[in-house]
């Protein structure tokens, strides 16, 4: 694919006019086991040995998604079936700039066949096995580590002990992302039970960001903080918490949160919620027009259910985030 994704300088979205960069698309085919695909550059290629996502230049006339499924086609010889906009990263070269506009691609017909000799490998998203992954990739490789369901706690309204039991049963189905957000108890009961929420989410591999406070995710070992719209606003640096994320409402509350550096982002209300049933709301077209280009992974949240994943993907979304609906046993 020429040498356009070689760049070790990832920026964040796109702030140029269309004709300062060089438009790409690019492909994170996923299996049904969260597996998904790397090629190796071929030794006649610049960076030769070097692992990345398939893809390649969207030529003039041609959509991003188009130039997507033509480039699947001529390198891998599969067909696209299925295929979700994802995330935007700009790269800059010595000699140009270039957009790569990521798809995920979850159902394809074909068998992989290398039709420019490169050689493919299924990684995993808790680790990657080989190398060397050409650097620019890193922000990518760390997106995929997010689970598509975002699990905010409901201690409120179930009670202490009720929660903790569903949060188990939910750990053990599979939930993997949880976000302890519970603004009316007192610090000591907050603290007692973001300790025992770590732990039971640790035990099954589950990653917990605090609501707020990222001091006290740090004490309680949690894996980072989830920043209110007004922290988002008012902090000059990112926490020094691994996992950072913010609850945002508008463009302008995404943006600000890539430039923090955070992991990724909450965008609400997309559909009316029964805490707020007259309030306005985002709708789904305009979920996707803001995310479009987000250079982080997006969390639909507000008034949807578990079968909202599928829509919610089609508009750019990373997953979906539940609060009253994580917890229906």
């Amino acid at each position: 694919m020429g040498g356009w994704r070689d760049s070790l300088r990832v920026t964040g979205a796109d702030v140029m006019s269309k004709d300062k960069y060089i438009e790409v698309s690019a492909a994170v085919l996923q299996r049904a086991d969260g597996t998904f695909l790397l090629a190796q550059r071929p030794p006649d290629k610049i960076w030769a040995g070097y692992w990345e996502f398939p893809g390649g230049k969207v030529e003039p006339g041609e959509t991003a998604y188009h130039a997507l499924i033509r480039e699947l086609r001529e390198e891998l010889g599969i067909t696209v079936e299925t295929a979700y906009p994802w995330l935007t990263r700009i790269f800059t070269y010595p000699h140009a700039t270039v957009r790569l506009n990521f798809f995920r691609v979850t159902a394809w017909s074909g068998e992989l066949h290398p039709h420019e000799g490169q050689q493919f490998s299924w990684q995993h998203p808790a680790g990657v096995l080989v190398e060397p992954v050409l650097p620019a990739n890193a922000p990518i490789l760390r997106a995929l580590e997010l689970p598509t369901l975002y699990a905010i706690s409901n201690a409120a309204e179930l009670g202490v002990g009720p929660f903790l039991q569903r949060l188990q049963a939910r750990l053990d189905d599979g939930v993997r992302l949880v976000q302890l957000r519970e603004k009316d108890l007192g610090q000591d009961e907050l603290r007692e039970l973001a300790s025992q929420v770590v732990k039971l989410a640790h035990a099954r591999g589950a990653k917990v960001l605090l609501n707020g406070d990222a001091v006290l995710a740090r004490e309680v070992g949690a894996d980072g903080v989830q920043l209110t719209s007004s922290q988002l606003a008012e902090l000059p640096e990112r926490p020094a918490v691994d996992w950072c994320a913010a609850s945002c409402h508008d463009e302008a509350e995404l943006r600000r949160a890539e430039a923090l550096g955070c992991d990724f982002a909450l965008l609400s209300p997309v559909l009316p919620t029964r805490s707020h049933p007259g309030a306005p709301h985002l709708g789904w077209e305009k979920f996707a027009a803001m995310t479009q280009g987000s250079s982080i992974p997006v969390y639909a949240l507000g008034g949807l259910t578990a079968d909202d994943m599928q829509i919610a993907w089609r508009h750019g979304a990373h997953g979906i985030a539940l609060l009253r609906q994580a917890w229906v046993s």
